[in-house]
């Protein structure tokens, strides 16, 4: 098992309320000649976590930090116009987030004495 010792916040850069799916960026990354989806979970607008990377794999999110992190990328990110950065968490989101930077002792990178780093594009994390 690898050692996990941050946990990197992306947005999909989608428009405010258009759903999308772990498969449809698995999809996307594909389209771009990589190998697959670079980050380890993906959370839908109605807060469904779902998986992407396989967590012992290193992700493809993040240079530098691929290696010792687990990527997690939120649905939305930009305003209804298609091109306006905006914070477009909804509320589902913002638990599953929680959920995620807290985990319980049966998720696999729960270590009690070694809390995560969080980066999350300049923005709170709840």
């Amino acid at each position: 098992m690898r050692t996990i010792n941050e946990l990197i916040i992306h947005c999909s850069a989608t428009a405010e309320g258009k759903d999308f799916t772990a498969a449809d960026i698995d999809r996307w990354h594909r389209v771009q000649g990589w190998s697959g989806i670079g980050y380890h979970f993906v959370i839908r607008l109605d807060g469904t976590v779902e998986p992407g990377r396989p967590i012992d794999k290193a992700g493809a999110h993040c240079s530098g930090h691929n290696a010792n992190s687990l990527g997690i990328c939120y649905i939305g990110g930009i305003a209804p116009d298609g091109k306006t950065p905006k914070d477009t968490r909804t509320p589902a989101q913002r638990l599953s987030l929680r959920i995620l930077h807290h985990p319980s002792p049966h998720l696999p990178w729960y270590c009690p004495s070694r809390p995560s780093r969080i980066r999350s594009q300049g923005m709170p994390l709840l």
